[in-house]
């Protein structure tokens, strides 16, 4: 066989050596992803925490929850004692479920950066029987529906969340349904830590809640064309929005 001919099959091996690596790549990073959404699930908040790298964050209600510190303290501070009682795990009468859909992996050279987009459709309530005293623990059913745009990074061999961006799109009560949805459900974050002992490090300022409607940025190009993808906004939304801000 010719030297010409052995470069080649050498060449055609390492580009499916390449291609296997970034397909295995890809389920490694949807399998964590996927994990995610079972802890969470079940409120295992202290396993959720060591999903993420040292300088992780979480993008999230309009904060930003900013390296594994931060992290812990929205995930075991703020969200475990509010919702479980402190409890690392779910308890009777709380239910928040949190499927994992339509996920689009796209690893970048070099093979230790990946972006995700995700979907989430979220079913959540406290059962009539097991109320707390806080408002916040009294019998309710909602629904939750949000985009991820997230960020993943190889540490030491192994897939972790670097940057977990969970944009919720929309709320509704299971009685009254999306369309008699309020502005802001669910109050955004407007302290900061350390005045908010649990607060975010930073706040984001363009968020929003249904019924405003936007596009959630793609961090990817459009497949086919290559194009940006990019959304008009509808001259109505922006007097609409100019107006409630004078």
């Amino acid at each position: 066989m010719s030297e010409d001919c052995i470069a080649a099959l050498e060449g055609k091996l390492a580009e499916l050596e390449r291609r296997l690596t970034v397909r295995e790549d890809e389920l490694d990073i949807r399998k964590l992803q996927h994990l995610y959404g079972y802890l969470i699930d079940k409120c295992l908040y202290n396993e959720t925490v060591d999903l993420f790298t040292e300088d992780g964050e979480v993008r999230f209600f309009g904060g930003v929850w900013k390296t594994r510190e931060g992290v812990r303290r929205l995930y075991c501070e703020r969200f475990q004692k509010r919702f479980t009682y402190g409890n690392n795990g779910p308890i009777d009468g709380f239910l928040l479920d949190h499927p994992q859909l339509q996920d689009i992996i796209n690893v970048q050279p070099g093979g230790e950066i990946a972006f995700g987009r995700a979907r989430s459709m979220m079913q959540a309530g406290r059962h009539k029987d097991y109320e707390g005293d806080a408002p916040h623990l009294k019998a309710r059913q909602w629904w939750e529906g949000g985009i991820y745009e997230n960020t993943y990074k190889k540490v030491d061999g192994v897939w972790r969340m670097h940057i977990l961006n969970y944009m919720p799109i929309w709320h509704a009560d299971f009685e009254h349904g999306w369309a008699n949805t309020p502005h802001e459900y669910v109050p955004f974050p407007k302290v900061t830590y350390p005045e908010d002992p649990t607060g975010p490090d930073e706040l984001i300022k363009d968020h929003w809640l249904w019924p405003t409607h936007k596009l959630n940025a793609f961090h990817m190009k459009h497949p086919v064309t290559g194009e940006e993808i990019v959304a008009q906004r509808w001259q109505g939304d922006i007097d609409r929005e100019n107006a409630r801000k004078g």
